[in-house]
């Protein structure tokens, strides 16, 4: 497939969730490389412009550069699929179940894949009941978020209810997850069903273990380590389950897995997946792809290659 096949491209980007900054700096670089392979991309914010317009303008498929609500939860992949213009990423149904953190742990659960134990909370009086049975620390977070926004690790019961607000504020879903000490890792997934492969694991070593929305996008402290430098078979280990948890949630194209290493038994625990990985300078897909040795720019073509529809 050639750069012309591809016809008008639609980078969405922007967006209305809690994560417009990131995603307009991944769209940004996604379009930026997509006009440098030639293809004829152009950028559209759906917080701006009516998703109607991508149909009467021409647009023959979508770069999917949204993070968050809105643009990651099968939302505007079922706009989309009404419209018969294809994307890139999961369907409607995967990006739906993969943005809400429980229903994917309860699926995951369901088929045997390990992920840290948890309790939904409705309140801060739940959240110090939830404190007393998972123990210090715990992880409190939005269940419909993503890039760490609203989420409190959580070391004694008197931060509870500061926690629970500041999750809340950002989704009336709230959780709790039990804390694993160990080694942070994220793996991505490129392909679909039985062709898709999992990239280069990357370990994450933020400053003091606090990797955070500030180190995440806005510092250069945090650092990426690519080859990851695990005890032999580990990396094989992890690239396998987030394959197996790719595919239990029918997932297609793309996504990224984060994992975390338990450092008294080296098990590794699911935390969650992203369906609409972020693609900026610090991002991690293109850090993976890149020592896989795919460039930023011929990643963006891959994806944009396999651009699809549900029923297609």
């Amino acid at each position: 497939m050639t750069t012309m096949d591809f016809g008008k491209v639609a980078v969405l980007m922007g967006g209305r969730s809690a994560e417009r900054e990131v995603s307009l700096m991944s769209g940004a670089g996604v379009l930026k490389a997509l006009q440098s392979k030639g293809v004829d991309a152009h950028a559209f914010d759906p917080a701006e412009r009516e998703m109607g317009e991508l149909k009467r303008e021409g647009f023959a498929r979508c770069f999917i550069a949204l993070h968050g609500r809105f643009g990651e939860d099968g939302t505007v992949q079922g706009a989309l699929e009404l419209l018969g213009i294809p994307y890139t990423g999961p369907g409607v149904m995967a990006s739906a179940v993969a943005m809400d953190k429980l229903m994917t742990k309860r699926i995951w659960l369901a088929e045997g894949l390990a992920t840290p134990t948890w309790r939904q909370v409705r309140s801060a009086a739940d959240t110090r009941a939830a404190f007393e049975a998972l123990g210090s620390p715990m992880i409190v977070k939005p269940v419909r978020e993503g890039s760490t926004i609203g989420l409190t690790k959580v070391m004694s019961a008197d931060q509870c209810e500061a926690a629970y607000a500041l999750a809340a504020k950002q989704d009336p879903m709230v959780m709790c997850e039990q804390f694993i000490a160990g080694d942070e890792v994220t793996c991505p997934v490129l392909g679909t069903g039985e062709s898709a492969r999992a990239l280069p694991v990357i370990r994450i070593v933020a400053p003091e273990g606090n990797y955070d929305y500030q180190n995440k996008y806005f510092t250069d402290d945090t650092q990426y380590l690519v080859p990851c430098g695990l005890p032999e078979g580990e990396e094989a280990a992890i690239q396998a389950l987030v394959l197996k948890a790719f595919r239990t949630l029918d997932c297609r194209g793309w996504a990224r897995a984060d994992v975390m290493i338990d450092a008294a038994t080296r098990k590794p625990w699911l935390l969650e997946i992203n369906t609409s990985p972020g693609m900026t300078g610090h991002s991690l897909v293109p850090m993976s792809a890149r020592a896989a040795g795919i460039s930023y720019e011929d990643l963006c073509v891959q994806l944009l290659a396999t651009a699809s529809l549900d029923n297609a």
